[in-house]
């Protein structure tokens, strides 16, 4: 009889002794969670950042292009980048009722009235009529996923390095009273694709 009840007594520390083991398991996998999930977190939110202020960093470009401070570069290339980093919720604004609109407006324009139709809107009314138009494959597919950041990538590298040469060299792009500004817009629209292609494969 006493070795039934200590064998129920042992039986019975033994279950509690797991029970506690495994609730303290459970806290550890939690924080460990809470931790990864907010790391995570702030790379994603570090992520969006990015890619707003490079875009801002191309639009940018693309106006000064436009004004008195003209680059030797090919800014046309800015404007796929603009379409494969602009945020979805300007995306997806400029893809419905809007975007057409304006698209449709900027054709009647420049067809029938190509005088009143300004030089410097040409790029804008580019952008709008691509994001239109664009097939599933590239507004999806492509813009949502590592093939567009590559593209991205490219299109920075290949603007810095014409910009660099048509500044006559690498000290120059940062010492022109112009070139500075260029340069540093140019840096920016590159760190976003090179993060967001770091996150991808890590």
């Amino acid at each position: 009889m006493g070795k039934n009840s200590f064998l129920a007594m042992t039986t019975d520390t033994d279950a509690t002794d797991l029970i506690r083991s495994d609730f303290r398991d459970l806290g550890i996998a939690a924080k460990k969670l809470a931790v990864h999930a907010t790391k995570l977190g702030s790379l994603g939110f570090g992520t969006a950042f990015l890619k707003w202020l490079a875009c801002i960093a191309a639009i940018y470009l693309l106006i000064l292009d436009r004004t008195n401070w003209k680059t030797n570069i090919l800014t046309a290339l800015l404007i796929p980048y603009i379409f494969f980093s602009l945020p979805s919720v300007i995306f997806n604004f400029f893809s419905g009722q809007v975007g057409k609109w304006i698209a449709f407006i900027a054709v009647v324009l420049r067809l029938f009235f190509p005088k009143r139709f300004p030089d410097w809107l040409e790029m804008p009314a580019a952008l709008i009529l691509l994001i239109v138009v664009a097939p599933s494959l590239f507004s999806s597919t492509i813009r949502d996923d590592w093939i567009g950041i590559v593209i991205c990538l490219v299109i920075a590298c290949y603007l810095l390095q014409e910009h660099i040469r048509a500044s006559g060299g690498f000290r120059n792009a940062f010492t022109q009273r112009h070139g500075i500004s260029n340069t540093l817009g140019l840096i920016i629209i590159i760190v976003y694709p090179i993060w967001a292609l770091v996150l991808r494969f890590i």
